[in-house]
C-alpha cells in the first residue's frame, strides 16, 4: 500500500468477523500491545489488533479498518485459557526472559491453540510489554511448528517441553 491511498472504514468484514472477535478477545484477556494473524485460506488475510486503535484487516491489495469497539455478529473461534502477566524483564543479547514461572509457556500455548484454530499453515503472534518500555516482547506459533519469541529483533525458538 502506498500509504497515500484512503483506508476504508468498514462496519465488517464478512467471513473475517469471527477472526476479528476472537483477536478483540486474546488482546484484552492477555493484556497484549498488538495481537496478528496471518490466515491461511486461499487469499491470505492479515488481521493486526493493537490496543486503542482500528483493527486492520488485508486481503490482497485491499486494506480496511473496523472501529476497534465495533459491534460484529460473530463468535469467537477458540477462547485460549489466557490471564494477564505483569511485563517480562528481558535481555536480547543473552537470549533471556525473566518473568513469572510458567508466564511465556502460558503465553506460547494460547498463540498455539490460535494458530491451530485458524487452520492450515496460519500464523499467530502477540506482542507484549516488557521493563524495558522500547523492547517488545513477541510469541509467535504456526500449528506444531516450534514457536518463536523475539525481544525486539532478536529470535528464539521457544524449546520444547515434555508434558
Amino acid at each position: 500500500m502506498s500509504g497515500e491511498e484512503p483506508i476504508d472504514l468498514v462496519a465488517t468484514v464478512h467471513d473475517l468477523d469471527p477472526v476479528v472477535v476472537t483477536l478483540r478477545d486474546v488482546l484484552h484477556r492477555s493484556g497484549a500491545l498488538r495481537v496478528v494473524v496471518i490466515v491461511d485460506r486461499e487469499e491470505p488475510a492479515i488481521v493486526d489488533v493493537g490496543r486503542l486503535a482500528p483493527v486492520e484487516v488485508q486481503v490482497g491489495e485491499r486494506l480496511v479498518h473496523v472501529p476497534h469497539a465495533m459491534e460484529l455478529d460473530a463468535e469467537p473461534i477458540v477462547s485460549p485459557e489466557l490471564r494477564q502477566l505483569p511485563p517480562f524483564e528481558v535481555d536480547a543479547a543473552a537470549g533471556e526472559v525473566i518473568g513469572t514461572i510458567g508466564g511465556l509457556d502460558h503465553l506460547a500455548d494460547a498463540m498455539r491453540e490460535l494458530s491451530r484454530a485458524l487452520g492450515g499453515r496460519s500464523v499467530a503472534m502477540a506482542q507484549y510489554a516488557t521493563t524495558t518500555p522500547d523492547l517488545p516482547l513477541s510469541v509467535t506459533a504456526r500449528g506444531d511448528e516450534p514457536v518463536v519469541v523475539s525481544i525486539g529483533e532478536d529470535a528464539f525458538e521457544l524449546p520444547e517441553r515434555g508434558d
